[in-house]
């Protein structure tokens, strides 16, 4: 029976556009082992797209990629391999909180697949492209087509989770995928992130590339709460583990500016509670010439983390200070980043 190597501590993965950096749980580990899928296969061939990890310490983390499929790793990133979808476009991938064998995919073309066995059966959902709003669905640098951006499951219910379209809507299930939602009047039209605190599961925070979204209750109404963002193209999204009324945003002025490095003006934004956002300068440098950073909540550590093309980033007071625990190995080409998990 194979060992699968447990956490002491958080392992961060980091997808680039060319392969799968790992960064170790000490904040003094530089992350210089880059991860390779077996046998004979590696990610950086397949141009990573996404990352997911099991919510279970020493679970599967997921690799999505560009024309290779899904592929999984069950020692933090050291080793991949192959786990379904082959020859697709892997755009989005999560793991049920609830059900963590429930491994959700989305794939360019829009369409959603389906594992509960954690990778070993993959089923298609139907009905998606049956949506009302489908025919306007387009992804603009190529309008001829359009992808699942990004997967939200809900933390106690496997059977509900929401589903971004890039560009178009976003729409959601309540029984596994057997039938769709259609988008609702006044909410996200262009969708990058949603984020979900285990503690408050209807309450759903979206960051879009038109503005940020709120919804309590579940996605039926939304309001948009954008009082101090200077800047309204938002990225990512994070809410922090140990405070779910402090979210965090990464945003920049418009899409180019958000995901190029040389070409970047990404910032943080904070807002805790109703209040207004305030821009997070602490540990990040001025003027913001990064690309919009990639963020993700660590359950571990209860503290959150950012990635951008100078390294990965911590902040230990719920968004107030970052500081910078690891750079990237030296020949490492950092110029887009595709994914940011906690693996532990």
């Amino acid at each position: 029976m194979k060992t699968v190597e447990k956490a002491n501590s958080p392992t961060i993965l980091v997808a680039t556009g060319t392969t799968v950096l790992r960064v170790g749980g000490d904040a003094e580990i530089d992350p210089t082992d880059r991860t390779a899928a077996r046998p004979g296969v590696e990610i950086g061939a397949r141009r990573p797209s996404c990352l997911a990890a099991d919510p279970r310490p020493g679970g599967p983390a997921w690799c999505g990629t560009e024309d290779g499929g899904l592929f999984r790793s069950d020692d933090g990133g050291r080793t991949w391999r192959a786990a379904g979808l082959a020859g697709q476009h892997v755009t989005a991938v999560a793991v049920s909180p609830a059900r963590p064998d429930r491994v959700w995919a989305g794939t360019e073309p829009s369409a959603v697949w389906r594992s509960d066995d954690a990778g070993g059966d993959w089923k298609r959902a139907d009905g998606l492209l049956d949506l009302p709003s489908s025919p306007e669905w387009s992804f603009p640098p190529k309008p001829e087509t359009h992808h699942v951006r990004w997967i939200a499951c809900h933390p106690a219910d496997p059977d509900r989770a929401w589903f971004a379209i890039e560009a178009g809507a976003l729409v959601s299930t309540t029984d596994g995928g057997r039938t769709w939602r259609e988008r609702v009047p006044g909410g996200p039209y262009d969708t990058h992130e949603l984020a979900i605190h285990p503690a408050e599961p209807d309450l759903l925070r979206v960051a879009a590339g038109d503005g940020y979204f709120e919804s309590g209750d579940g996605g039926r109404t939304w309001a948009s709460h954008e009082a101090g963002l200077e800047v309204t193209y938002l990225r990512s999204v994070a809410v922090s583990p140990a405070d779910p009324s402090v979210v965090v945003v990464s945003a920049s002025s418009r899409p180019r500016t958000a995901y190029v490095a040389g070409h970047a003006d990404g910032r943080l934004f904070r807002r805790a509670g109703a209040g207004a956002w305030e821009w997070i300068r602490t540990g990040w440098p001025e003027p913001p010439y990064t690309i919009a950073p990639l963020l993700a909540a660590d359950p571990v550590t209860g503290g959150l983390l950012a990635a951008d093309e100078r390294g990965v980033h911590r902040s230990r007071d719920a968004g107030r200070s970052w500081e910078r625990i690891a750079k990237y190995p030296a020949d490492a080409k950092v110029d887009r980043l595709r994914g940011l998990v906690v693996w532990w």
